[in-house]
């Protein structure tokens, strides 16, 4: 569903909510656990960052949807989705490296061939995707 006034449709504290979630995950103020639970807790059943278009869109049950810009970055989705590259990548997020930044996440997964991904929150998953569809599934941990 293609909203012309988002924000009029979706109430304002759930845009609020998708515009924090969105920054702390740049800013390195909230880990991804948090950010489901604030998600969670405003309503939304997910959400999809499409490194393409860069843009997030988080979903609500109803069908309404809110679509946020991503940080600028001149990292190309790579052609070849190469997934333990992928996987290596979620497991430096999920350890809490030190160093790990959510922009330098990203560009490693770009750089990998992932073109996005899609948060389901009651499927408790993460479905990474390349630009020839091919995938990788990523079940929540407990912590989530």
């Amino acid at each position: 569903m293609t909203l012309t006034n988002q924000e009029e449709i979706m109430n304002e504290q759930q845009a609020t909510t998708a515009k924090a979630s969105l920054a702390a995950a740049y800013d390195a103020t909230m880990d991804f656990p948090a950010i489901v639970g604030a998600l969670v807790a405003a309503g939304f059943e997910g959400y999809t960052v499409d490194y393409r278009r860069e843009a997030c869109v988080y979903y609500l049950p109803n069908g309404d949807s809110i679509e946020l810009p991503l940080p600028p970055d001149d990292e190309t989705v790579a052609a070849e989705f190469l997934g333990e590259t992928v996987k290596a990548a979620i497991r430096e997020a999920q350890s809490g490296a030190a160093g790990y930044t959510y922009k330098g996440f990203c560009r490693k997964v770009k750089a990998a061939g992932c073109a996005g991904y899609i948060v389901s929150f009651s499927g408790r998953r993460v479905v990474y995707f390349g630009r020839t569809a091919a995938t990788h599934v990523e079940h929540f941990p407990n912590a989530v």
